[in-house]
């Protein structure tokens, strides 16, 4: 039986955007699938992925201090390692860039490393992993990081086969009140009056949805929500664990949201996203994956930006979700209201897997991502496009010469 491991030691997000790769390796080796995780996400990977044996480490904080945080990271970690090095791996899918990855990664022979390795002392990334730093220069044609970590398995599952098309459950409507960075949030005045549009075409409760730390912006939202809106909403953050959250969200008619973790597993439910992408949030990156998701992106030219970086423009890009005609696009789903500054997408399927497909609004970047797309395509096998000027073009710039000399 062939046994493979994935290192996701990220974010909930990461997690759930695991699931191409975690599906290809599950239906093509018939082996056993394990996954390494922060210990906060041990009981959300065991639900959403049934079939994987979970392991779990200390990764990120642990709210401990002094000997305690010591020892659970050099002890408790410590014995995981050991469990995991004394299993005879296949293939080791090592997904994050970070030196705790490259540490963990070096357990292994590097030989069976794909993604991010550790050879001699060396952080030396596998070819994909490689490519990909090369094509981060114009993340207006980056691929979703669903596909790409999908990638590292051969032969890939279909993108059908990852998350079910996206219907109404019957359970109202979810709002994710904030995402971690805060400027791909809006502000509690614009989800109050989008979410009331929404709200007015679906029956059933509204949930507000988020962390602990967002409780007291989801009483701000509910004081700005009419109070016919206001009866049927139920502030539910910080009140939900994995379990809860996942029976709430499993169950909506649709979820408004910016670009969060949340976003992704309504997708993995199959739930409706109507996601909200600004700042540094770009929909062909991190969008909902699956079909039957909208995303309304924001597209200034200085988008997609670092959200570690100053704002020079005054976050320009939050602008178009201000105004009425926006809120007035929704309400009618007539596109000519849409704002200057932003595209409604809405999400779709190609040889290479999630793309986006502009219902209203610009997409100046549209035939150069179809041919960068085309050539990622052939470059993985997934079709037999011929090699023409344009597949040379992609190729210059995204092979190393050795690769070239091996490939042609």
């Amino acid at each position: 039986m062939k046994h493979s491991l994935i290192i996701q030691i990220a974010r909930f997000g990461d997690l759930v955007q695991t699931k191409r790769l975690i599906t290809s390796l599950l239906l093509s080796s018939g082996g056993e699938v394990h996954l390494l995780v922060d210990n906060s996400l041990k009981s959300l990977a065991q639900i959403i992925y049934p079939e994987a044996v979970v392991h779990s480490i200390t990764a990120h904080g642990t709210g401990l201090s002094g000997a305690e945080a010591v020892r659970t990271m050099l002890v408790d970690n410590r014995r995981v390692f050991e469990h995991l090095r004394s299993i005879d791996f296949d293939d080791v899918y090592n997904l994050n860039f970070s030196p705790l990855n490259y540490r963990i990664a070096a357990l292994f022979d590097s030989d069976r490393v794909h993604g991010h390795r550790w050879i001699d002392g060396q952080e030396k990334p596998s070819e994909w992993a490689a490519m990909a730093m090369r094509w981060t220069g114009n993340r207006r044609l980056g691929i979703n990081i669903v596909d790409f970590w999908g990638a590292y398995a051969q032969p890939l599952c279909p993108p059908e086969a990852v998350n079910p098309d996206a219907s109404p459950k019957g359970g109202g409507v979810g709002i994710v009140l904030a995402g971690r960075e805060s400027r791909r949030s809006l502000p509690a005045e614009h989800i109050a009056r989008i979410a009331g549009v929404f709200a007015a075409k679906h029956r059933g409760p509204v949930s507000l949805l988020g962390s602990g730390a967002e409780a007291a912006a989801g009483e701000d939202v509910l004081d700005r929500m009419p109070s016919s809106l206001r009866e049927r909403t139920v502030n539910l953050a910080g009140k939900t664990g994995w379990g809860e959250l996942c029976e709430v969200v499993s169950s909506l008619d649709m979820l408004m949201t910016p670009d969060t973790g949340t976003m992704h597993l309504a997708a993995h439910f199959g739930v409706p996203v109507h996601a909200f992408f600004l700042s540094s949030a770009w929909c062909f990156e991190t969008g909902p994956y699956g079909l039957g998701h909208t995303v309304y992106q924001a597209v200034q030219d200085c988008l997609p930006c670092l959200e570690v970086a100053e704002c020079h423009h005054a976050v320009k890009c939050l602008e178009p979700f201000s105004d009425p005609s926006f809120v007035r696009t929704i309400a009618t789903g007539k596109h000519g209201f849409l704002p200057d500054g932003l595209t409604v997408f809405e999400t779709a399927f190609d040889e290479l897997g999630l793309t986006f497909k502009a219902a209203a609004g610009p997409d100046a970047e549209a035939q150069q991502r179809k041919e960068f797309r085309a050539f990622l395509a052939s470059h993985l096998g997934l079709s037999d496009a011929s090699a023409g000027a344009d597949q040379d073009l992609w190729a210059n710039k995204l092979y190393r010469d050795k690769q070239w000399i091996f490939d042609q």
